[in-house]
């Protein structure tokens, strides 16, 4: 029998096609376990295995308060800082730095990149690794994407200038306002025990700091750390930083 109406069939058809390429996109560009646009460092294999990770900072006195923390149990982490703290107060970088961390770039003022041009992209990037370098007189080579966000060329930029981009399973909320601690160390459970059922290192996200300006309040997440690193000592977990997750996964 003739189709009455083969072109709404047809629009509807292309309709459905567009939204579903729309979902694969957004995925791609925003989901931290996407690797469609090209490789990011994630976590290994090793269920006993945690990175954890600080973005935002540096942010007096929180990250200071954090670098207490891991001394005492002689944990290193990372820190993916912005490049525009960076310039007001390389006194914290530098005592990150001294204090046996690694420290990656986490862009100059903190946008979403995808939709940022890339002429701007390259700025970002290219301006936060200057502030670190000149801070710390050596090369910068891991990134994390704000909010995670990236497109193909943005990985692309992001390897042209000698960076390596690192993004993260286990998410713990603390950029939430009025999140206790007890909320952020039971996201990061939650987060870390679900890959150890699939076999799979954690690789963590917290926040020392705060896009908004130096001063963002980060007591929650001060304390979800000093109550979640002793008890994985305890469970026999080893701690771990970007570039070692890097080396397992070349």
């Amino acid at each position: 029998m003739h189709d009455p109406f083969p072109t709404a069939k047809f629009l509807a058809s292309a309709a459905v096609t567009a939204v579903a390429a729309g979902g694969l996109l957004t995925y791609a560009a925003l989901s931290a376990g996407s690797q469609l646009f090209g490789r990011t460092v994630i976590a290994n294999r090793n269920p006993n295995e945690i990175a954890v990770t600080f973005d935002d900072g540096p942010n007096d006195p929180y990250t200071f308060h954090l670098l207490d923390i891991l001394a005492r149990h002689q944990v290193r982490a990372t820190f993916f800082m912005i490049g525009r703290f960076v310039r007001q107060r390389p006194d914290i970088v530098r005592a990150v730095h001294a204090a046996g961390h690694l420290i990656g770039n986490h862009t100059m003022t903190h946008p979403w990149l995808v939709l940022e041009l890339p002429s701007r992209v390259r700025q970002e990037l290219a301006d936060c690794n200057a502030a670190l370098e000149d801070v710390l007189g050596e090369k910068i080579e891991y990134f994390r994407p704000p909010h995670g966000s990236r497109r193909p060329d943005v990985l692309r930029t992001v390897r042209e200038l000698g960076l390596t981009p690192v993004m993260w399973n286990v998410f713990g909320y603390d950029w939430k306002p009025g999140i206790s601690a007890a909320a952020v160390k039971g996201h990061l459970e939650k987060g870390i025990e679900r890959n150890r059922r699939a076999g799979r290192g954690t690789n963590i996200v917290l926040h020392d700091g705060g896009q908004a300006g130096i001063g963002e309040d980060r007591s929650a997440t001060v304390e979800a750390i000093r109550q979640l690193v002793p008890k994985s000592i305890q469970d026999r977990v080893k701690f771990v930083t970007a570039d070692d997750l890097n080396c397992r996964n070349s």
